[in-house]
């Protein structure tokens, strides 16, 4: 069982973007998640944080892409992203339940 302060990080930020606008008109929220989260994890963090039911998970993983600097290459740090979908009929506002998290919190 994961700890309820390991939940609180799990979930880094939401991808607003064209194909995670799309996604949402399917019941289906985008967040950037750590790299090592499983999708439980995932699922619970959610859950807990945004006080929704959780229907599935899916996750992708991405590698950092490696750039040219004036100090020779660099790397920019791999990341996962994950694909929640929540049951049909199910209206969720990122900004209003992250607020309502941060009043939960304090």
């Amino acid at each position: 069982m994961t700890t309820q302060a390991r939940l609180y990080s799990v979930l880094r930020a939401p991808v607003i973007s064209e194909k995670s606008q799309a996604a949402n008109e399917n019941n289906t929220v985008v967040f950037k998640v750590l790299k090592d989260a499983t999708k439980d994890e995932i699922k619970a963090a959610v859950e807990l944080v945004l006080n929704v039911k959780v229907e599935s998970v899916r996750t992708l993983n991405f590698q950092g892409k490696t750039r040219r600097t004036n100090r020779g290459m660099g790397k920019r740090s791999d990341w996962k992203k994950a694909y929640v979908t929540l049951p049909e009929g199910t209206q969720l506002d990122i900004e209003d339940a992250a607020q309502q998290a941060n009043k939960e919190t304090k």
